[in-house]
């Protein structure tokens, strides 16, 4: 378990870990992301791990199918200084 930051939402925290396993390929693509596992993990309610995977979900890190779970989405690091036109 985590020491949460008492001036931040958890999901948010949880989220930050998440997104930090995702990247790091901690947590490699199609990785079930099991909310039983991680209510346990982080000590929360499921609604906690819900609004954490909602905002992965939001940022195209993970995809969930009903009836099947989510899981880790292809991850593709991007410049973002192409992206936004600014590279030289």
């Amino acid at each position: 378990m985590i020491e949460f930051d008492p001036t931040r939402p958890k999901w948010a925290q949880i989220a930050d870990v998440l997104r930090a396993r995702i990247t790091s390929s901690e947590y490699p693509p199609h990785t079930l992301i099991s909310e039983v596992q991680l209510e346990r993990e982080f000590g929360v309610a499921r609604t906690t791990i819900r609004k954490a995977t909602a905002a992965l979900r939001d940022a195209g890190l993970i995809t969930t199918t009903p009836g099947m779970g989510s899981f880790v989405a292809e991850y593709r690091p991007t410049d973002t200084a192409e992206e936004n036109g600014t590279a030289n």
